[in-house]
């Protein structure tokens, strides 16, 4: 587990947290975050995938913008965050720093993308949009239903929460009705029920989602 360097293709250098598992790596999974940055819960995500036998690592998305950012989930870090998020960050620029790290993660194998709210909304255009990706697994990515004119490179499946209050059930219906070979998984949980550091966490909706990851990685890294 360390910090590492990624040189996008326009010169820009951002840092990102790796973590290496025991062994020869059975793939890598670039882990994108949500609003909050690469908290302590996107690194103990990172970690988690490690642990499974993968290289993992998450690029700090926001240090184009402001350098180290790590939020909490109370109100002031949802304001902060969704400021960085959808005002500061250019999305050309974000999806650049992501195939710098889809390209580092590439000398341990095949990669495959996962990544959370904000980042669930990433890895889908990560999915349609970026080089070298062989897998990806979306969790309650806002805006999607807005990006479905785009079509997945790889497989990719999806999961949300029916609570969610973000992301309306039309919404989802929208996703499954315009994209028929994307998995969509629905689940009895509130948007980010991945996150055992907020209310929202579901922990049977969370194995379940990642049982289902673990599976996508398994069949195509």
């Amino acid at each position: 587990m360390s910090n590492v360097t990624l040189s996008a293709e326009d010169g820009v250098s951002i840092s990102a947290y790796e973590a290496k598992p025991t062994g020869v790596a059975r793939g890598a999974v670039v882990v994108i975050q949500e609003i909050f940055g690469v908290n302590p819960h996107i690194r103990e995500v990172v970690d988690g995938y490690a642990a499974q036998g993968y290289y993992a690592i998450a690029p700090a998305i926001f240090d184009r913008v402001t350098a180290g950012v790590e939020l909490g989930y109370d109100e002031a870090g949802m304001a902060q965050g969704m400021d960085l998020a959808f005002s500061k960050l250019e999305m050309a620029n974000t999806l650049k720093d992501l195939q710098a790290a889809i390209d580092h993660a590439s000398a341990h194998g095949k990669v495959g993308v996962v990544g959370y709210c904000f980042g669930g909304l990433l890895t889908w255009l990560s999915a349609c949009e970026l080089n070298g990706v062989s897998a990806a697994s979306s969790y309650y990515g806002g805006g999607i239903a807005g990006q479905l004119d785009r079509q997945a490179k790889c497989p990719t499946i999806m999961h949300f929460g029916e609570l969610d209050a973000h992301i309306p059930m039309s919404d989802v219906e929208a996703v499954k009705t315009a994209q028929p070979d994307v998995d969509v998984y629905v689940y009895p949980a509130d948007h980010g029920f991945n996150c055992d550091h907020r209310a929202s966490f579901d922990g049977a909706a969370a194995a379940q989602a990642k049982a289902r990851t673990l599976e996508l990685f398994q069949a195509n890294l």
